[in-house]
């Protein structure tokens, strides 16, 4: 049944993009790179791409300190990405793309033009305290290397500005697209439950 529902959202999918919206510390990672493998499909992180900007010292200061990149520079760097060769052919899973309002019409004009339209919204939900459970374990197993914004000063802040992205998720909300998932189950159990929703989704459009 698991490899029809993945052979079902692929269909539906094609080319198109699922948004990640996530607090820090959700594991939106490894269930963005699972999903990912079973669908083919390629992870499109926007904090990855900004961290690999290594000659723009603005852009590394702010994310050292847990901030949100101002809209000019993002918008800068990343919606480019989407016209490279290497993933014109391919399901994209992204990683919170545009956080801000202002950021929304030209990701959404950059997804579109190039064959990757923004098909569903995955929210991964978890509380504060969850959050700060998440992190105590992972700094005791330090499983994500040597990250400037992995403080507990850059963690406070990272989770006051998530609160920016709001209004972006409200917005594709009321346009049907958010799906909400348990994040505080196993990691296994989160998984088959993306797939399930994405899975009923697909089948409804």
């Amino acid at each position: 049944m698991q490899y029809e529902k993945i052979n079902k959202i692929k269909s539906w999918l094609g080319t198109g993009s699922i948004n990640f919206f996530f607090l820090p510390f959700s594991g939106k990672d490894t269930q963005a790179k699972r999903i990912a493998e079973m669908i083919d499909g390629v992870v499109v992180s926007g904090g990855d791409i900004l961290r690999h900007a290594k000659d723009n010292i603005e852009v590394q200061n702010i994310m050292a300190n847990g901030g949100i990149i101002p809209s000019d520079l993002f918008l800068s760097i990343i919606p480019p990405f989407f016209s490279h060769d290497d993933i014109n052919d391919k399901p994209l899973l992204l990683s919170s793309v545009g956080r801000l309002m202002e950021e929304v019409p030209t990701v959404i004009k950059a997804t579109n033009d190039s064959g990757h339209e923004i098909k569903a919204v995955i929210v991964l939900e978890l509380t504060d305290k969850d959050v700060w459970r998440h992190y105590e374990i992972s700094q005791s197993l330090n499983d994500r290397g040597q990250r400037a914004d992995d403080t507990k000063n850059a963690l406070k802040k990272r989770l006051t500005e998530y609160n920016k992205t709001k209004p972006v998720i409200d917005y594709y909300r009321s346009m049907s697209l958010v799906l909400d998932i348990d994040d505080t189950k196993d990691t296994d159990d989160v998984t088959v439950e993306i797939i399930d929703a994405l899975y009923s989704f697909a089948t409804q459009s």
